[in-house]
């Protein structure tokens, strides 16, 4: 168990409920991406393209976690989740797909926003010694929330409008958030007197943030389609049913929640750097796995890809939070999460252009490469375990 004081278990609940609520309205788009697909009448192209869109949104993410940084970890937590719940509710009305995709566009802003600050503010608030493993919980109350999504879809499809529009409820926990989340005590403690991109751009955070995104870029060639995708490739080219697709989403989900755990007590006990390297490289061998093996593949490739990642997720979150200063920690997050999204954004054009010649399942493996080349630069990054936190 996850040693907490009060304060800490306070911050831990509350940050959960609002990474819960952005797990779940997060989820709907790859979940009932069937379903939207099949209504507007959408290809694979027009899925690609979606996605790009989606990872646009992220750029908005950037100013909103410098204002984290420097007005507060509580307010754009809050603030974050009220935006992403009144974005799902809207959702749900979109007359065309191009529509949707500008609402999603702004959603991922306010999700991006959201897991961002949330891990920041866990990794300076929880003990140094169990910081993996309380990432690790955060993580998991995510999945939880994107579990919700898994089993009310097969009950309700193919009105996948539903569960946006069902989202929009998140609005009345955000001023809860905004009241009872404790604020950091190390972001209080912390003398902010310059901007925070300012701040990363001076030695050795550049070098350090270069190398993640440069890292991130490279794997999310691969991850960011695969991710996306997997819904519309079991339905459109393995035939599955939404109960079938729902089912693997529920097996994975579970080994998923099961290796958050185990990868944040390996990296409270082995490290950062070692584990991050293992788990890189087995996820992207899965991943590219899932999309070679046809059905059977497909589903152990599926449940060995979410254990892999799930593991690897809190040892990130401590790594990067471990790597960069209190007064520019948020803007960080979001800095890696843009590199997320060029990454993202080259794999659904490659996706976009070489699906018709090579099959879906036969584009997204390519970007495997990318992402093993990808996880060999994180021999280049310092190990922090144990490190106190740069101020």
């Amino acid at each position: 168990m996850v040693a907490l004081d009060r304060r800490q278990t306070v911050t831990l609940i509350w940050a959960g409920l609002a990474v819960l609520l952005s797990g779940f309205e997060g989820s709907v788009l790859v979940v009932a991406l069937p379903g939207i697909a099949s209504e507007f009448h959408a290809q694979t192209s027009d899925i690609a393209g979606l996605g790009s869109v989606l990872a646009i949104g992220t750029l908005g993410a950037l100013p909103l976690s410098m204002l984290a940084d420097r007005f507060g970890r509580r307010r754009m937590i809050a603030v974050g989740v009220a935006g992403f719940s009144v974005i799902n509710f809207v959702s749900g009305l979109a007359p065309t797909l191009a529509f949707l995709a500008l609402l999603r566009m702004f959603a991922v802003c306010f999700e991006v926003l959201v897991g961002g600050v949330a891990t920041a503010l866990i990794v300076e608030e929880a003990p140094a010694d169990r910081r993996g493993l309380a990432l690790a919980v955060l993580a998991l109350i995510s999945v939880i929330g994107v579990g919700f999504t898994v089993l009310a879809y097969p009950i309700v499809a193919p009105h996948w409008r539903w569960l946006f529009t069902t989202g929009g409820v998140g609005v009345l926990a955000a001023a809860p958030i905004w009241l009872l989340l404790p604020e950091g005590k190390r972001w209080q403690s912390a003398r902010i007197t310059e901007s925070a991109l300012r701040v990363l751009m001076q030695a050795p955070w550049r070098r350090r943030l270069l190398i993640l995104a440069a890292m991130n870029i490279l794997l999310n060639v691969l991850l960011e389609p695969a991710g996306l995708l997997y819904t519309f490739y079991a339905s459109n080219v393995l035939h599955w049913m939404p109960i079938a697709i729902s089912f693997l989403i529920i097996v994975a989900g579970i080994a998923g929640g099961a290796a958050y755990l185990a990868g944040g007590l390996a990296t409270d006990r082995l490290g950062r750097r070692g584990p991050a390297i293992l788990f890189t490289v087995a996820t992207a061998a899965a991943t590219t796995f899932s999309y070679a093996g046809g059905s059977v593949g497909f589903f152990a490739g599926n449940v060995l890809w979410s254990m892999f990642a799930s593991a690897a997720s809190p040892v990130f979150g401590a790594w990067s939070g471990e790597m960069f200063p209190t007064r520019a920690r948020a803007t960080a997050e979001a800095a890696i999460a843009i590199a997320i999204a060029v990454g993202g954004i080259t794999g659904f054009q490659v996706v976009a252009r070489l699906a018709s010649k090579v099959g879906l399942g036969g584009a997204i493996e390519l970007g495997g490469v990318a992402a093993v080349v990808g996880a060999m630069l994180l021999f280049l990054l310092p190990e922090t375990k144990q490190q106190p936190l740069p101020e």
